[in-house]
């Protein structure tokens, strides 16, 4: 599977751009500010239905416009998918698999799976436990839909849960009655959200270890260790214990929302210890094992997208990250640097056909690209 082309209009800094895509490895360069990220940024919303940067949709739109635009052409073993994304201001998205527009945009999730690795990923390690479970849910629902739904309802739920103490609270009343509804089906949902997180974490440890190894080369010490306040509480009686707690503090303290994974490097919190080179290794090791898993469980490559990857990492990490997706076969590649004739030296030692693109000369003088051939 693999992205051949796209067409941008008012996203993010581009009126308009047109681009096609070698199969193999695409490298977009040109100096910062072009909008390199913002071209890796909408193969991503395609794949995903968002973007990694932006916390809110409406903020990909052009400055200059009242909505966006993104087209792509995908092609899987031969078979082509137009696959378009629109969104108005003070509207939801809109989108389109061959002029058909789906119902249920979840039903689009896991059909072409992209993984990016950016400066951006930082956040897994310095922020706090949503953002890591946000990472495993990504992995978990592209491949499982009843996972998906399940998280959704657990959400919902909660947050009536949560609504509900504060009434009691703010009213000086209980009825546990009506608490009991809402801890029905938050234990039950729990424990199979919890079930798929033990799974992920099994099969997600060994790859990312692999990885990390192969990507550092030395003698460091790390570790995933997921964390869940379901992990010693098989009887279910957490909501029930936590519930004096919970009244005062009028929310759920307790369950799998509050579920983690933690990161050590020589059995310390990674985010207070190693050096910066040794915590983008990790992130990358993280990504490159995300992209692994999907692959498996989905049986379909995703499209890699590595965004200023060379930036705190020295030159050997850099070369044994590169021969890694250049060998082991991780499909469609995107990358983006600021330099040219680095980029160019690169693509020339690379197997597979490739292109480099001037991201600057294709805004003034569209299909400008150089193309590296295997030989």
């Amino acid at each position: 599977m693999h992205i051949a082309e796209i067409q941008l209009n008012q996203f993010k800094n581009f009126p308009e751009l047109h681009l096609q895509f070698s199969p193999n490895i695409n490298a977009l360069v040109g100096k910062n500010g072009l909008g390199k990220t913002n071209v890796l940024d909408a193969v991503h919303y395609l794949g995903t239905l968002r973007s990694n940067y932006q916390s809110t949709h409406s903020q990909a739109i052009n400055r200059q416009s009242d909505f966006f635009r993104i087209q792509g052409k995908f092609i899987t073993e031969g078979v082509e998918d137009s696959i378009v994304c629109t969104l108005k201001r003070g509207s939801k998205k809109s989108l389109s698999r061959n002029q058909k527009e789906y119902t249920r945009l979840a039903d689009h999730i896991g059909r072409f799976p992209v993984v990016m690795i950016s400066p951006y990923d930082r956040d897994l390690i310095l922020e706090g436990s949503e953002v890591r479970r946000k990472f495993m849910d990504s992995i978990i629902s592209q491949s499982d839909s009843i996972y998906l739904n399940n998280l959704v309802r657990y959400t919902k739920v909660l947050k009536q849960r949560n609504t509900l103490l504060k009434y009691f609270a703010q009213n000086r009343t209980f009825d546990s009655l009506q608490l009991e509804i809402f801890d029905h089906e938050l234990l039950q949902l729990g424990r199979e959200i919890h079930n798929k997180r033990k799974t992920f974490h099994e099969q997600f440890r060994p790859v990312f270890l692999e990885l990390y190894a192969f990507l550092a080369q030395g003698t460091d010490a790390v570790e995933i260790e997921y964390t869940s306040h379901l992990h010693d509480n098989q009887d279910d009686t957490y909501l029930q214990e936590s519930l004096a707690k919970d009244r005062i503090l009028q929310y759920t303290t307790k369950g799998i929302h509050k579920d983690d994974l933690r990161f050590t490097l020589d059995q310390v919190a990674l985010k207070s210890t190693g050096s910066q080179g040794q915590q983008k290794t990790f992130l990358i090791a993280l990504k490159l094992a995300q992209n692994k898993l999907i692959s498996r469980l989905l049986n379909k490559t995703p499209i890699l997208l590595l965004d200023d990857i060379f930036d705190k990492l020295d030159e050997h990490r850099v070369s044994r990250l590169i021969s890694l997706v250049n060998d082991s076969h991780f499909g469609q590649i995107f990358i983006s640097d600021t330099h040219p004739e680095r980029m160019e030296s690169l693509l020339q030692q690379l197997e597979g056909d490739s292109l480099l693109i001037d991201l600057e000369q294709e805004i003034m003088h569209p299909n400008n690209t150089q193309h590296y051939a295997e030989e």
